[in-house]
Order: C-alpha cells, then sequence, then structure tokens
C-alpha cells in the first residue's frame, strides 16, 4: 500500500496547495530515529553545540522572506505576525547558546571526602547528562516558535540531544523549510543532518514515540492527542519523559473595584486578548469571573463595544473551524447562556468573534454548564457574573489546572488593601503563571518564565518557555571516588572548563 501523500493547505480557501511529501513510514521513522541517535557525539563539544544554535539563528534570519511566505500560505497568520514569532525563535536559539556556553545548566557539585560526617561522605561529583533523541511534535498555532525551530528542539539541542520532529499537518511545507535549514547550520559544523530528523503523518507520530531509541518526547496539541501520546510513552517497556502542552482555560478574575475603577480599559483589554491571532493562542483567556452590577455592566459594555469592531479571520484550518462553530454553538445552546456578541461563522472560510455570558452560579456545582470549562479554540471567552466572593471561590475550586490565571485590582488592592494576597494565593494553585492587571497573551522568552501548569495544562513540572527548559533533556549523574584521570572535565577539580559550580558547599562562578 502506498503511502499516503502529504499536502500543503490554504486555510483561506481550504484548496491543497501543492504535494511536499509523503507520510513516513514504520522503517522511515526508524531510519530518521537511529541517525539521531549515531549524531549524539556531533553535540557532545559544548561550543560547537553553542555555534550550531547560533549559526541556526542565523541562516533562519538570512531567509525570512521565503520563510514567512512560506509560513503565512499555509496558516494564514499574516506577514506581521510570522515575521514577530521568527525573530521570537531566533533569539530563543541565540539565548540557548549562551546558556550552553554560560555552562551552569550542567548543575554541577563536587563534594570532597568527609570522614567527620555522620555518615562519612565519600567522594562525589555530580552533573548532568543528555538523555539522547528527542521526539518534538509540532503545534500548529505557532509554525516557527513551537515547531521544527522552536523551543522544545532548540533546547534539546542546547542539552546535547539531537531530535526528530514530527511535524504538524497545518505546515508540512514550512517544516521542509525549516528543517533544512536547521541541516543546512548543523553541515557547517561538521554535525550529521540526521541531528534533525523529520516525518509526517499521525502514524509516524505513533511510531516515533514507540521507538526505543528515542529517550524524551515534547509536545504542544490537544489534550486527546496529548493525553494518548502521554499514555503511550508510559507504556513503553522502558517509560521515557513526556513533556505535554495539552490545554488550558486561563482564568480572569476581575475583581468589584477594578471593575469600578476602570472597566472601559478592562474590557478592550480582555477584547484585545481573546481575539489576538484570532483567538488562537494557548493562553487565550476563556473564563471571565465578573461581578454583576453596575461595573460589570460597564466591563460589558466597553468588551461589547471591543469585540464589535474585531474582523473575521481565519483559523489554522477547516476542521479547526468547524470545531469552532460547533463548539460555540453547543454552549449558546445551554440554559441562562447569553451572546452579546454572537461568536461563529463569520463566512465560507472565516470565524466571527464573540464571547457569552453566564451567571456564575450555573458554574459553582457540576452540571451541563462543566463544557463552558473546557477550552473552546478560537476567538471567544465565558464572562461568569459573579455575585459575590463565595461564587468565585466555587468556581474558581472546580477548575482543572492552567498555563496561567490572572486577576485585575484596583490601584488599592495592588497596594495591599483588600482581598489581593487572597485572591493571589487562590489561583496560584491552578496555574504556571500568575498575572496581574495584564493579559496573558505573549509569553516572553525570559530566564524566569515559566509556561507549563498542572495537569491538563501539562503532564510535567518543567517549562517549554526559558532557559529552564532544557532541564526536561538532562538527567543528573553522579560519580563516586572515581579517580582524577577517568573524570569527565566538567568534574575535575581544576575547572579546566571554567564553569559555574557548587564544590565543597561554596557556590562558585
Amino acid at each position: 500500500m502506498a503511502a499516503a501523500p502529504v499536502w500543503s493547505v490554504d486555510p483561506r480557501t481550504g484548496k491543497q496547495r501543492e504535494q511536499v511529501a509523503v507520510e513516513a513510514t514504520a522503517q522511515e521513522v526508524d531510519a530518521a530515529v537511529r541517525a539521531a541517535h549515531e549524531a549524539r557525539g556531533a553535540l557532545a563539544d559544548r561550543a560547537v553545540r553553542a555555534a550550531f544554535l547560533r549559526t541556526a539563528a542565523d541562516e533562519l534570519q538570512a531567509a525570512k522572506d521565503s520563510l514567512v511566505e512560506t509560513a503565512d500560505a499555509e496558516t494564514a497568520l499574516g506577514p506581521v505576525r510570522l515575521t514577530g514569532e521568527l525573530a521570537r525563535t531566533c533569539y530563543q536559539l541565540r539565548a540557548f547558546a549562551d546558556i550552553v556556553d554560560e555552562g551552569a545548566f550542567l548543575d554541577v557539585v563536587i563534594n570532597h571526602p568527609d570522614d567527620t560526617a555522620t555518615p562519612p561522605i565519600p567522594d562525589l561529583r555530580r552533573y548532568k547528562v543528555p538523555l539522547g533523541v528527542v521526539a518534538v511534535y509540532s503545534a500548529s498555532n505557532f509554525p516557527f516558535a513551537f515547531s521544527v525551530a522552536g523551543g522544545d528542539t532548540a533546547s534539546a539541542l542546547a542539552a546535547g540531544c539531537p531530535v526528530v520532529v514530527k511535524s504538524h499537518p497545518d505546515h508540512p511545507a514550512l517544516s521542509e523549510y525549516v528543517a533544512a535549514v536547521l541541516r543546512r547550520a548543523a553541515a557547517r559544523h561538521d554535525i550529521p543532518a540526521g541531528v534533525v530528523g523529520l516525518v509526517h503523518g499521525f502514524e509516524a507520530g505513533v511510531e516515533l514515540i514507540k521507538h526505543p531509541l528515542v529517550a524524551a518526547a515534547g509536545f504542544t496539541g490537544s489534550v486527546r492527542g496529548g493525553r494518548a501520546l502521554f499514555d503511550a510513552a508510559a507504556a513503553r517497556p522502558v517509560p521515557i519523559p513526556f513533556h505535554g502542552e495539552l490545554g488550558s482555560l486561563n482564568p480572569v478574575v476581575v475583581t468589584e473595584a477594578a471593575a469600578t475603577e476602570r472597566a472601559e480599559a478592562i474590557g478592550a483589554g480582555l477584547a484585545g486578548s481573546m481575539t489576538l491571532g484570532v483567538g488562537q493562542f494557548c493562553v487565550k483567556p476563556g473564563l471571565v469571573l465578573a461581578p454583576a452590577g453596575a461595573a460589570g455592566d460597564a466591563l460589558l459594555k466597553s468588551l461589547t463595544d471591543a469585540v464589535s469592531d474585531t474582523d473575521a479571520g481565519v483559523l489554522l484550518d477547516h476542521r479547526m473551524r468547524d470545531n469552532f462553530v460547533a463548539g460555540v454553538a453547543e454552549r449558546a445552546g445551554l440554559p441562562d447562556v447569553d451572546s452579546p456578541v454572537t461568536p461563529g461563522a463569520g463566512g465560507e472560510h472565516t470565524v466571527s468573534a464573540g464571547f457569552l455570558t453566564v451567571p456564575a452560579s450555573r458554574l459553582a456545582a457540576e452540571g451541563e454548564h462543566d463544557l463552558l470549562l473546557e477550552e473552546c479554540f478560537g476567538p471567544v471567552t465565558v464572562v461568569a457574573r459573579y455575585e459575590d466572593q463565595t461564587e468565585v471561590k466555587a468556581v474558581l475550586s472546580r477548575l482543572p489546572g492552567n498555563l496561567t490565571a490572572t486577576v485585575q485590582l484596583s490601584e488599592e488592592e495592588a497596594a495591599g488593601e483588600g482581598r489581593g494576597a487572597e485572591i493571589l494565593a487562590e489561583l496560584t494553585p491552578l496555574a504556571g503563571r500568575v498575572l496581574v492587571n495584564g493579559w496573558p497573551t505573549g509569553v516572553a522568552v525570559a530566564p524566569a518564565q515559566h509556561h507549563g501548569g498542572p495537569y491538563p495544562a501539562t503532564t510535567s513540572t518543567s517549562t517549554s518557555v526559558g532557559g529552564t527548559a532544557i532541564e526536561r533533556w538532562m538527567r543528573p549523574v553522579a560519580y563516586q571516588n572515581a579517580p582524577s584521570a577517568l573524570l569527565p572535565a566538567e568534574l575535575r577539580d581544576e575547572n579546566p572548563l571554567g564553569l559555574p559550580r557548587r564544590f565543597n558547599g561554596r557556590l562558585e562562578r
């Protein structure tokens, strides 16, 4: 049976553009993984890894115009958005190169023997080593930053792990293009092309997670797809770490004092965040707890005005469009749910932004309104109107894990008056990033960033954005009483590589 062709599709028309490749067979997946496994040695030198990452960023930047054109043809995200995302991707590659150069990620700890301790301490030296081949599953909504050259790939390569990427079917031509650019960068440093493998097709993704030489996996996508792969990773004869980003509602709490103080600004800010990128951001605010009464009414008026002025947009593919239209219709049909601005089909290939309102009491207990507590991918949010803080607490207590949670406070509340600190404490167990008087869309690539959260936001406690994302692809190993001549250079007393480390209890930089 012939392998199925892989087509590039224009989401603006739903028509196939060109055949890009064919879906990978089990044998082709095996070959890609084995080629990646053989390339591990070429990444052993940290200086080579750092140079490779910087060259990859340079090569991507040099191909910017054609890359953005290819990405826009397959995603309809627009040149402005895509140019910014490519810049972010290049910045991320260079940031990981800096991390590799610095060396703190190796977490070197050396303890000399101490016979006076109880129990006695032998000579112990600990650092981290790469896991091996990493399987990367591309996201649909970030064709650069969470795809072939995205954060999972950049952090894995920085850790010294080759990757095999399972492309997303929404941008196969771009995936091939970016993989070629990365391999060109690798060749400039005598790194085999197999260091970045690429496979297409659903079955290829299943084969990839099962391959015995795959040591870990990173995923960004749906709860259903991610959970299936997570379970497969755990069911292997040798289970492997699976770092999946699955789904998030990203709740927002607006206090009555904040709504009274700046209802117009909050409504406009919410509209901008929930419609950004046609609502296709993983941190889109999908549930807003806003007060009933005059202050909440003013906020809704501002939100109504802003959302009504938002143009219809194209989602990444027609399957997502169909799911969005059906999803908002099902939610809007629930008892006591109103649609001040009705979301749904904007045209044959587009969708219109909108929002729904519901009494918060409907969400405080289990029932048919639980559907409103599930993510709906696209430009829609649910505003739950609460009567008092008891309802706010009741709704928050029923929420699953999230990437983000946000609170809008008044000036006095932000200064420590009122319930600001209490609300932050209630939100902290729900999310990996807690925001005050801001909006969750926009995930800065910074050392202190955490892009993750309790399940189902992610399947681990790690982050997929920021410098500590590298930790996902490494494991610690300790050497006890090993002669100096046999130790890795990173663990020798004289520190020939000049690494930051903890030496006999003292931090050395």
